[in-house]
């Protein structure tokens, strides 16, 4: 970019010597030698002044990063924060999943005559769902009530 910046200007500058030489050899009015005057005066500036607009082009692209930097900060801080809430949310969720399962469990049991009643049922239900997937259970009655785990190695 600089590069073509300098090769304009060195065409500018060329082309105002040119109308300078050609007033001054009589063939141009005066208007051409005013011209080639204000062309090299125009590269002259251009060329002083290139620095000073180099230094401000780099110091507007340090702002404009600077920005996109604080811009992507904020988006960042704000998934962040959709994440934290959404996963408030869920454990909310979860939290009123649990109670409705806890209130549901003390129902069955109390309908069931308290915990033992409701455990001898969800070992019934337990059974039950054994046989309807075909699996062949042996009961061998024992003092606690407890089945025989070993007995389905034996398949």
């Amino acid at each position: 970019m600089a590069a073509l910046i300098v090769f304009g200007l060195l065409a500018l500058a060329c082309i105002g010597i040119a109308l300078i030489r050609i007033s001054s050899e009589g063939e141009a009015d005066g208007v051409s030698k005013s011209l080639g005057i204000a062309a090299l005066a125009l590269a002259i500036a251009a060329v002083i002044s290139y620095p000073y607009v180099n230094v401000w082009q780099r110091s507007m692209s340090g702002q404009a990063q600077m920005a996109e930097a604080e811009a992507n900060r904020q988006i960042k801080v704000r998934e962040a924060q959709a994440i934290k809430d959404s996963a408030q949310l869920l454990a909310d969720a979860e939290i009123a999943r649990a109670h409705g399962v806890a209130e549901a469990n003390r129902i069955v049991a109390d309908g069931l005559g308290g915990p033992e009643g409701y455990l001898r049922y969800l070992y019934i239900e337990g059974l039950k769902e054994a046989q309807r997937q075909g699996a062949q259970i042996i009961y061998v009655p024992t003092e606690a009530g407890l089945p025989i785990l070993e007995a389905s190695r034996l398949k």
